[in-house]
């Protein structure tokens, strides 16, 4: 008589197993996240025995060539062009121009093979609306509404293709982790089968993820980890549009991809080092001072704008979004200790023109000289910028590329650049007349106003 199948139930949430149901994980207190499962799907003690290790040595590897998505911007992101075989995961708000963004790909990537674009979002005749306004007259791009997973691996089955477009990973059911679609099972099944044939057939994979109220991927955050390269999207209150990478196995994750939304669709930001600047002028507000910030592979001059007013409360108060708060209080301290002048009873508000997040070292002295400027109540010269990271003992710390940064400076028209001496310790005698190398931020406000 044949054994029947042990049943187990396993948490969604943290993998948890009992041999009962329960209404609560005892793991991590989740209710209702208990799913039933054969314990006869567990490997085999048999196939365990049949896997074995590869020694190192003994692996030869295949130079896949990179190609391009068609959008420089993209490419720049992902590290330079698309991997045969690479998987990912691409997040952001609700209409920010996901989907746009990825027929874009779908249609001007230079590949000659079939892409297939999945969706459990929409019909395909909205699709096709899109693909009208945007100008797409690409012919190999296979069309599938399906929210089966099984459908899906049926179609990568017939048609091979090049790329494969899922919009999105949320709407996706694969009958082995459940019927509801969404939930954390359902998206780490998912994302782990269109992943691995993606990797074994040579195909790149994009799909698009659902965020959370407070910006983030929905989901489990093993979802990230199963994907090569996770994207987010960002705008700020204009036309602009940010993609960043937060994770990416075959480049780098400080670059950032700039667009414009206009009416046919998403367009590069062409002008991207002075996209940022507030435009020319005789003579800068009080509390606005100009960064020489790098961002990847290049400088762009970003413009941080300062605000410091009486604090309501009698104690200070610090408002920013696109520099972290932390970040900011952290400045007006050195400024407090090693200039004399005070921030403790003030409110501080931050913004950066344009809407661009900033996280990068090299923008701390910029925005020491804009608290500076708003609470001294005095103007920094136009032709003046900053570069410079800045150390609690008030020094100015170096950064690198200052030599690149000094020539994006130059090329829109700053006369000086102030900032640390060359990190890498290369400074020519004829650099001094590039920037203008400064020790402390004592220093550093002396020649901003000499």
């Amino acid at each position: 008589m044949a054994k029947q199948d042990r049943t187990t139930y396993i948490c969604s949430s943290c993998h948890h197993e009992e041999p009962k149901w329960l209404g609560r994980c005892p793991a991590c207190g989740a209710w209702n996240t208990f799913q039933e499962a054969s314990a006869s799907r567990l490997p085999s003690a048999q196939h365990i025995k049949q896997i074995s290790s590869i020694p190192l040595t003994g692996i030869t590897t295949v130079d896949k060539p990179r190609f391009s998505s068609g959008i420089e911007e993209v490419d720049r992101v992902l590290g330079g062009g698309i991997v045969p075989g690479m998987s990912v995961l691409i997040g952001g708000e609700p209409g920010i121009g996901k989907s746009t963004l990825l027929m874009s790909v779908a249609s001007k990537s230079e590949t000659k093979g079939t892409v297939l674009y999945v969706s459990g979002e929409e019909s395909p005749q909205q699709i096709k609306m899109r693909a009208d306004r945007l100008g797409v007259h690409r012919d190999k791009i296979e069309l599938l509404c399906t929210n089966d997973l099984t459908h899906v691996l049926t179609a990568l089955e017939k048609l091979h293709p090049v790329i494969l477009i899922v919009d999105s990973i949320q709407t996706l059911i694969a009958p082995e982790a459940g019927t509801i679609p969404g939930t954390a099972n359902q998206i780490k099944y998912c994302a782990l089968e269109l992943a691995e044939w993606g990797r074994n057939h040579d195909t790149a994979s994009f799909l698009v993820a659902h965020v959370t109220k407070d910006g983030m991927i929905a989901g489990p955050k093993a979802a990230e980890h199963i994907v090569d390269v996770v994207l987010m999207f960002e705008q700020n209150d204009t036309d602009a549009r940010f993609l960043r990478s937060s994770k990416n196995r075959f480049g780098s994750v400080d670059e950032v991809g700039l667009f414009l939304m206009g009416e046919t669709g998403l367009e590069e930001i062409s002008d991207s080092s002075g996209f940022f600047l507030g435009g020319k002028r005789d003579k800068n507000p009080i509390g606005v001072a100009v960064a020489a910030t790098w961002e990847g592979s290049r400088c762009l001059m970003v413009e941080i704008q300062a605000l410091i007013v009486p604090g309501k409360s009698g104690f200070s108060r610090v408002y920013s979004e696109r520099i972290d708060a932390s970040r900011v209080s952290r400045i007006a301290a050195i400024l407090e200790k090693h200039t004399g002048i005070v921030f403790s009873d003030q409110d501080i508000y931050v913004n950066v023109a344009g809407g661009i997040r900033l996280t990068e070292p090299g923008i701390d002295l910029s925005l020491a000289m804009a608290l500076y400027s708003a609470r001294a109540n005095v103007d920094i010269p136009v032709s003046v910028a900053f570069a410079g990271e800045l150390s609690l003992a008030g020094e100015i710390r170096a950064v690198r590329r200052m030599k690149q940064r000094s020539k994006t400076a130059q090329a829109m028209g700053f006369t000086r650049l102030l900032g640390p001496a060359d990190i890498n310790q290369t400074s020519q005698p004829g650099d001094e007349e590039s920037w203008c190398m400064v020790p402390d931020i004592r220093t550093c406000i002396k020649q901003t106003f000499s």
